[in-house]
């Protein structure tokens, strides 16, 4: 019971496939519990296997509890053609139908109706086993006693695997929902800055366009077409990494080459890094293969390196380097000398709403995260205020 919940409830997408294991772990533990059973003066072999039918039948349907009946049967045929192989058909012949007849209704029922429901079935259970017990082996307060105790202890161990089961379930319904009131909170705060950052590029592009109207030089007017252009490719900007958080990509991964990659993403922004008086250093080995799409970690180091040179409104150098580390990671390290962050903002890092940039929507580094956690790799951020910050990302090597 315990196995299942902690490592394959939530997992297995496909119903039927969560049956099967479901049924499977029940069935093993009915095996177990009628290998290892409690003998009783050579006469009597106790055990309790009753839990895992009972719980198995009702938490899993009809289909499970004939399975789980017909493997009871079998081993105790097995085990050999006697009186106790039918004490248990006869009892299971009377009990199972009761039980599947109570299926239905403990499904529907709440938690304590169904801890109640199930320490009933146990006890009709028992009770048809000591009647076909006296029935075949006669009336003696022997087996009277042993079968009081053994009666007490199934109730007890009964009650006790329902209500833990019952106690994990709505543990597990708890997270369900504690993750569903994260997602609308976060779908709320992206939709928040979606609206906010795409309005204001909105509302300036359209007072230009007012303006354009208007009599006027044409030198003025060519700058009120750039100022609009330029408004447009930034709320293009807020779509386009929005759409990469929402729909991050864990396929089309290959085999890639980190230092490559790294080499293409600084001639891509070597111009911009020039124009704001940025050098960027480059340290990168060869030989730093990782599982990725290439597309994905190109935008990541990107977003990145942009932040690293804004950090840096007087220029100076970013420092990068690429290596393979002895257990097996490939390190990226970006390093600046901007204006840095406290211990606070590093926290905050990742956020959608947080940006040390006036016109920013923290949805870049956000995005950044995001692709380096879909890779299984790991971020540290180490900054000092007005010394400079440092990325460390570390992902897995193949």
């Amino acid at each position: 019971m315990f196995s299942y919940h902690l490592f394959f409830k939530g997992h297995l997408k496909n119903k039927n496939h969560d049956l099967l294991v479901k049924s499977a772990f029940w069935g093993f533990s009915i095996l177990l519990c009628m290998s290892f059973p409690l003998d009783v003066g050579g006469e009597y072999r106790l055990d309790i296997r009753i839990i895992p039918l009972l719980l198995g039948t009702l938490y899993c349907g009809w289909k499970t509890g004939i399975f789980l009946s017909f493997i009871v049967i079998l081993y105790r045929l097995y085990s050999g053609l006697d009186l106790g192989f039918l004490n248990t058909f006869l009892t299971l012949l009377v009990a199972i139908p009761v039980i599947l007849y109570f299926q239905k209704s403990f499904e529907l029922a709440k938690r304590n109706k169904r801890v109640k429901i199930a320490i009933f079935l146990s006890f009709y259970y028992c009770l048809v086993g000591v009647f076909w017990l006296c029935i075949l082996r006669g009336f003696a307060s022997m087996n009277i006693q042993i079968q009081t105790i053994h009666f007490l202890f199934v109730l007890f161990s009964t009650w006790l695997f329902t209500t833990l089961n019952e106690n994990i379930r709505e543990i597990y319904q708890l997270r369900l929902e504690i993750e569903d009131a994260e997602k609308s909170r976060l779908i709320s705060e992206l939709t928040s800055v979606f609206a906010h950052e795409i309005r204001n590029p909105m509302q300036v592009t359209r007072g230009f366009l007012q303006l354009l109207k208007e009599p006027g030089s044409w030198d003025k007017k060519k700058d009120y077409i750039q100022i609009s252009i330029e408004e447009l490719d930034r709320a293009n900007d807020v779509i386009n990494d929005l759409l990469s958080f929402g729909k991050p990509s864990t396929s089309d991964h290959k085999k890639v080459e980190v230092c490559t990659e790294v080499r293409r993403v600084i001639n891509i922004i070597k111009a911009y890094s020039m124009h704001q008086n940025v050098i960027i250093e480059a340290n990168l080995s060869d030989n730093c293969w990782i599982d990725a799409n290439p597309q994905k970690l190109k935008q990541c180091m990107i977003n990145i390196l942009k932040n690293a040179i804004e950090s840096m409104p007087e220029g100076g150098t970013v420092w990068i380097t690429c290596r393979k580390t002895e257990d097996g990671f490939v390190e990226i390290k970006i390093k600046d000398e901007g204006i840095g962050m406290t211990k606070e903002q590093v926290d905050s890092l990742g956020s959608p709403y947080y940006s040390l940039k006036e016109s920013g929507t923290g949805l870049g580094m956000m995005v950044s995260f995001q692709i380096i956690q879909s890779l299984k790799g790991k971020v540290r951020v180490h900054s000092e205020k007005g010394i400079g910050t440092e990325f460390s990302i570390l992902l897995p090597g193949t």
